[in-house]
């Protein structure tokens, strides 16, 4: 017996010892390629390590927002809270590195052991991290805020943890995830673990006895740098930093949230939030019309240099901003028509008259980058889109995408008849001045939605082209609120909509384009694409192994994408314009980082 359990012992010993061999921490992970930070890095390179803390940070928004949850659909919730922007309440398990395409470092997990094959990550959390209320993050948070999201929050976490098939509590201080692997290949999702990185943590004591899914006015603690300080629903919200935040002095924090305070005020429309901020009543507009940045930004305060003027070319994608069809709707499920309705967009008349030929049009979904399409598919591109040749227009391997060209009347009438030629092939006559389907006797009628009203001026005039073809097309701006929800549930015909991207497409692009989505309500496949080439060019993006591949599988997207006519392109400007009232310090500008304010500071304080 004694021999047994000696036999017994050495297992056991042995065992532990192959399992510590096996657990190897990391400090960081990278999508692809190696970490740029080390594990013993002080900070990023984007910040000033010595920059003061204190002062206020004053900022303008247009809008309105009526709920303090912003991981459920119903509500929409305020900057500083919204996913959309810099999250100041709550913390994620890793924090995104800003000069990197997709890297990520310990926050609160303060390191990571992830599978070589990337079937599991296992997070250990930083012992340090605490709620408000001085209680410890712990594995129980995370399973809970995973399962809650999972479940019941916005469609891009139910999307993406289908991914997850299971979540082991370790201990305390320790959270595995387990993810499923592809059933056609076997392969694991190489940005699962990415994604789960970025899992922002709720408290679960909170939400005991609460409606996880109710459009709430109760503050949500956070464990992150900053909580709410006061608030007006709807016109304003205040945070104020944490002195006790526990990931004060963690790298990936050092040089950021330098304010006491950060202050958003909601403006009825942009012209009003202008005026405001010329009044001095915020501090830092970035202007993403350069028509208004030539117009409207010489008033005193620029010309006396208190309020400062920047712009500077960037080499951010700059997304993809268009006139969008929702193909759910019988009128616009023929390729054939939505191509014909882009004739009658004049980009260069509205740059020249409105604009001072600020603007590029835009002709790709990811143009700015290197991961916009090159013209013709070749090489690699080539190869990856010739199984999938049978279901593609034969134009996309001969000639390179393009748009109409038209600025002058003589060419816009050219391109108004090419419209009307398309319109007759799919049925469409016109009948006095109204075009009429001469099979269901309809009319070509719809509405295009609005929330921004500097919007309408473009799209009155696209209004107008449209009416030439005996179209009848309604402009109606709705408030924010309306608008989200609208979206949100696919009612509409055409809207003005923006698609942002990053370097490093994945997962997403899922709940942009897929089939999985078009009809799951709360996801971004807003114009209701259902396409099997698209659907695998979206997995193959997330199983990419190296950035290399990722940039080919894109720009076979993006070719795929376009020729589908699914929308039609604006126009886009690489550069950033933005002003500020001089009593602020930042890092120096970097054109592929872009504007983070987060890491600026106070100029009227002394450095460290």
């Amino acid at each position: 017996m004694t021999y047994f359990y000696r036999i017994l012992l050495c297992i056991t010993f042995m065992q532990l010892f192959f399992i510590s061999q096996s657990v190897c921490k990391e400090h960081g992970i990278a999508m692809h390629g190696e970490l740029k930070y080390s594990i013993n890095f002080k900070h990023f390179s984007t910040v000033n390590p010595k920059a003061p803390k204190g002062g206020k940070l004053r900022l303008g928004v247009t809008g309105i927002f009526d709920s303090l949850n912003p991981y459920v659909i119903k509500g929409t919730p305020p900057a500083g809270l919204s996913i959309f922007t810099e999250r100041l309440v709550f913390d994620t398990l890793m924090k995104r590195s800003p000069d990197e395409p997709f890297s990520l470092y310990g926050l609160i997990a303060e390191s990571v052991d992830l599978a070589p094959d990337r079937s599991w990550i296992i997070f250990y959390l930083n012992p340090k991290a605490k709620w408000p209320n001085a209680q410890p993050v712990t594995a129980d948070d995370v399973i809970f805020s995973f399962e809650t999201l999972k479940e019941k929050g916005l469609a891009n976490y139910r999307l993406f943890f289908k991914k997850v098939d299971k979540i082991q509590k370790i201990n305390n201080h320790t959270v595995k995830f387990s993810f499923l692997a592809d059933k056609n290949n076997g392969m694991f999702d190489p940005e699962a673990p990415m994604l789960i990185s970025l899992l922002p943590i709720l408290p679960k004591y909170f939400f005991e006895g609460r409606d996880f899914e109710k459009v709430t006015h109760e503050e949500i603690p956070g464990s992150g740098p900053y909580k709410i300080k006061r608030l007006k629903i709807g016109h304003m919200i205040s945070y104020e930093r944490r002195p006790d935040y526990w990931g004060k002095d963690l790298p990936v924090n050092v040089g950021f949230y330098n304010f006491d305070e950060v202050r958003f005020d909601y403006y009825r429309d942009s012209k009003v939030s202008l005026e405001a901020f010329k009044a001095g009543e915020y501090d830092f507009r970035g202007e993403s019309e350069p028509s208004q940045w030539i117009e409207n930004y010489n008033f005193p305060a620029v010309k006396d240099g208190r309020v400062v003027k920047v712009e500077f070319n960037h080499q951010r994608p700059v997304g993809i901003r268009a006139f969008i069809f929702n193909i759910r709707k019988d009128l616009f499920k023929d390729e054939q028509v939505r191509r014909a309705l882009t004739y009658a967009f004049d980009f260069e008349w509205l740059n020249q008259s409105l604009f001072h030929n600020c603007f590029t049009r835009t002709k790709s979904y990811f143009d700015n980058t290197m991961l916009a399409n090159d013209g013709i598919p070749q090489g690699n591109v080539l190869k990856l889109l010739q199984p999938f040749k049978k279901n593609l227009p034969s134009s996309l391997f001969l000639t390179p995408y393009s748009l109409p060209v038209s600025g002058t009347k003589a060419k816009l009438r050219e391109n108004l008849k090419r419209a009307r030629d398309l319109l007759q092939a799919c049925g469409w006559e016109i009948h006095g001045f109204q075009l009429i389907h001469k099979e269901t006797k309809k009319p070509f009628k719809f509405e295009i939605i609005l929330y921004r009203p500097e919007d309408e001026k473009i799209t009155l005039a696209y209004v107008k082209n449209l009416k030439l073809l005996g179209i009848q097309a309604t402009v109606r701006t709705v408030d924010s609120t309306q608008y989200e929800h609208r979206l949100g549930t696919f009612d509409y015909d055409m809207t003005l909509h923006t698609w942002a991207h990053t370097l490093s497409p994945g997962n997403e692009q899922n709940l942009y384009w897929s089939t999985k989505s078009a009809d799951q309500e709360g996801s971004r496949n807003y114009i209701g694409i259902k396409n099997a080439t698209i659907d695998a060019l979206c997995r193959m993006l997330a199983n990419a192994k190296t950035y290399e591949e990722l940039v080919t599988i894109t720009k076979a997207l993006d070719h795929v994408l376009l020729w589908g006519h699914y929308l039609i392109p604006l126009y886009h400007s690489n550069k950033i314009f933005l002003a500020y009232w001089d009593k602020f310090g930042h890092p120096q500008f970097n054109p592929l980082d872009g504007i983070i304010l987060m890491n600026w500071w106070s100029k009227e304080l002394k450095d460290k």
